[in-house]
């Protein structure tokens, strides 16, 4: 028999394909559109490829600000609601109908 040096052998190809997880130029095609995407929502949030460390320390920054912005944002709404709740339950309390034990 003459070996073939064009093709790599069935156990070679069979591990190649086993360890990739597919054909190689399959893989590479999903490798290249997952990149695309990822790179995409990264761009969204800020991060910037050339100055990653910066990127990240901005992002740890901008949600430690938005959580901060968050809960003044509910201490806001929590006062506006106390104006009309709280004088009404105490006068729903003051003159509401005596309850017996």
């Amino acid at each position: 028999m003459v070996n073939d040096t064009r093709e790599l052998p069935a156990t070679s190809r069979d591990g190649m394909h086993r360890f990739l997880g597919g054909s190689p130029i399959t893989v590479a095609f999903r490798l290249i559109l997952l990149s695309i995407l990822v790179g995409v929502v990264l761009a969204a949030i800020g991060f910037d490829p050339w100055n990653i460390v910066y990127s990240i320390r901005l992002l740890f920054q901008r949600i430690w600000n938005l959580g901060f912005d968050a809960i003044n944002g509910l201490w806001r709404y929590f006062l506006l609601g106390a104006v009309i709740v709280v004088p009404v339950w105490l006068l729903s309390r003051l003159f509401g109908a005596p309850r017996g034990r």
